[in-house]
């Protein structure tokens, strides 16, 4: 009778608190609408998205990184541009000053002892490749971002906590075929939202999949499965910015396995998946959020407040209602435990 008090009460005081948790962490119903939908086989494993002017171009991962697909408003195929270098496994498509930036940086194994950038030039298909090491050993990666400053920036994709690793030097200057080193300057942990999408088996929410910087250079966005977390970037340190709180998180509309991110020249971010498990199914859609929906909240961030004998203040209201549902919850387990207790006693 003890051993049961303490799995019911811990069962109604997490039914209690659950709602509270979801306050506190500000959880946000999916967004985003439909731009257009892809037809072509040849973009089922479609894993990274970039534009260029209006142009939208996309790249497939592992097994069909051979070739970069040129899009049309409908997300039909008008071009395909040759790969200049035999891949490993490309798993994002960057771009800066016109050129197209694969990121050759998928390692499922963590065996490579390079990874490396394909720029490649759309018009004329030339291309080279600029090969990178981490300092830390292997990682598998499948996000890259090119701030305002030129230079890259890879995110890994690691469960427990993903690392941020730059260059000194911008893309146009990494030397061919290199290695260049890479730095590691900060840990990004993406939040267990819940947010429904991506495979299954697998918690969506922890592993970063993509990312996309806006033209201007101002606005960067790390992808998971299943959320997109956005930074305002004031001074084309994409790197830096990554090492700070995300300035909002929007949930992302549930897709079989979203890779892909690239901001138009409005604004707008696309969105891309995979097909997924069922090869039966129809291609996904690529959605899009609109600018004006997931514009940074500065507020989110506040600076931090000076260090006084002043008492603190009070609550806001926007962590008032978890700690008022915290508190109910905790009354909740303490008077089921005592109530079971008292009855126990009786029963002696």
């Amino acid at each position: 009778m003890r051993r049961a008090a303490l799995p019911v009460a811990v069962a109604v005081g997490a039914a209690v608190l659950a709602p509270g948790i979801a306050a506190a962490q500000g959880e946000a119903a999916a967004q985003g609408e439909v731009y257009c939908t892809p037809t072509d086989p040849g973009l089922a494993e479609l894993s990274g998205l970039t534009v260029i002017g209006e142009t939208v171009y996309a790249i497939g991962d592992s097994g069909a990184d051979n070739r970069v697909a040129q899009l049309d408003p409908s997300c039909a195929v008008t071009r395909w541009i040759p790969n200049p270098v035999d891949p490993y496994d490309v798993e994002d498509l960057a771009s800066v000053d016109g050129r197209l930036v694969l990121a050759d940086i998928g390692d499922n194994d963590r065996r490579r002892d390079t990874v490396g950038l394909v720029r490649l030039d759309p018009e004329t298909g030339a291309g080279d490749l600029a090969r990178l090491t981490y300092p830390d050993g292997a990682h598998d990666a499948e996000a890259l971002l090119i701030g305002g400053d030129g230079r890259p920036v890879i995110v890994t994709k690691d469960g427990a906590g993903s690392g941020v690793y730059t260059t000194d030097v911008a893309v146009a200057d990494l030397p061919t075929p290199g290695p260049t080193a890479l730095r590691r300057v900060a840990e990004f942990v993406p939040d267990d939202t819940g947010t429904a999408g991506g495979p299954p088996l697998l918690v969506g929410s922890s592993l970063v999949t993509g990312g996309a910087v806006t033209a201007d250079g101002t606005l960067a966005a790390l992808r998971t499965y299943t959320d997109v977390y956005l930074w305002s970037v004031p001074d084309g340190d994409v790197a830096g910015a990554l090492g700070r709180p995300a300035d909002r998180v929007v949930a992302a509309p549930a897709r079989p396995q979203g890779e892909a991110a690239a901001f138009t020249a409005d604004g707008d971010l696309l969105l891309a998946s995979e097909l997924g498990l069922d090869s039966a199914a129809p291609l996904p859609p690529v959605d899009v959020l609109r600018a004006a929906d997931i514009a940074p909240d500065r507020t989110s961030n506040p600076a931090p407040v000076a260090d006084t004998e002043e008492a603190p203040a009070e609550p806001t209201s926007s962590i008032l209602v978890p700690l008022v549902v915290a508190a109910a919850s905790v009354l909740v387990i303490v008077g089921v435990t005592a109530l079971l207790v008292v009855r126990v006693f009786r029963r002696r």
